[in-house]
């Protein structure tokens, strides 16, 4: 893989940064771009063979610039999340849902379009969803929606895009600073509560999602497909 080079947007936490350690320990020459100039500097100080660029996902033009300077793109991951969105329909502010649209849809749509012209001809990309999508958890409906909408373009842009490759990988609860707003706590017992409902009987961690990315991102044989990393997530009551 020392030849492959990979860009993952939304790199510096979380799934992001667990798929571009990983992609970089396979030898891969791996860059990262987040819009926090704080978490990039603690990612150089830990991961200084990662290359970092401050850019916002759902900046056309600041995409575009990251792709120019990096060249040819083998592998393409999109790993942008956001907190928003979440909530009973019936108190749901859809402005907020837009704006969580605008953070993870629209920027991973922008990202893509953006850097085709840099995609080598066989590259992969590889989007990060939620199982959220295909779940009938109450107050999930606007994470719903976004994740549903990012899953439903994989099929077709795989056949426009080929024979560059187009996955997505659709995490559930996984251990990470998403759930950061909730009480050390609170956020404990929540996730006791799940594991004990879970088929895997535990939490995901970064690093286990991240696998699942690193293949879709760099198996040849693997396209138009949304991976399941839930845990059985999607079979259990949480």
């Amino acid at each position: 893989m020392s030849d492959l080079t990979a860009l993952v947007v939304g790199g510096t936490s979380g799934i992001g940064l667990a798929t571009a350690r990983q992609l970089a320990a396979r030898g891969a020459r791996t860059h990262i771009a987040g819009r926090s100039r704080d978490r990039l500097d603690a990612v150089a100080s830990t991961d200084p063979g990662l290359i970092g660029h401050q850019v916002d996902g759902a900046d056309r033009d600041g995409i575009a610039a990251v792709a120019a300077s990096i060249g040819r793109i083998d592998a393409l991951v999109l790993a942008l999340s956001s907190t928003l969105g979440a909530g009973p329909l019936a108190d749901l502010d859809l402005g907020v849902l837009r704006t969580a649209f605008d953070g993870k849809f629209w920027a991973h749509l922008t990202t893509v379009q953006t850097t085709l012209p840099y995609l080598a001809a066989d590259a992969s990309i590889t989007f990060v969803s939620a199982i959220s999508a295909r779940t009938g958890l109450a107050g999930t409906a606007g994470l719903a929606a976004i994740n549903g909408a990012i899953e439903s373009i994989v099929p077709p842009l795989a056949v426009e895009l080929a024979p560059r490759r187009v996955n997505a990988v659709s995490p559930g609860l996984v251990d990470t600073p998403w759930w950061d707003g909730l009480p050390a706590d609170g956020r404990a017992a929540y996730f006791a509560q799940a594991a004990a409902a879970l088929p895997v009987r535990h939490v995901a961690t970064a690093d286990e999602v991240a696998e699942v990315v690193v293949l879709a991102a760099t198996n040849r044989n693997l396209t138009g497909t949304v991976l399941e990393a839930d845990g059985g997530a999607r079979l259990a009551a949480l």
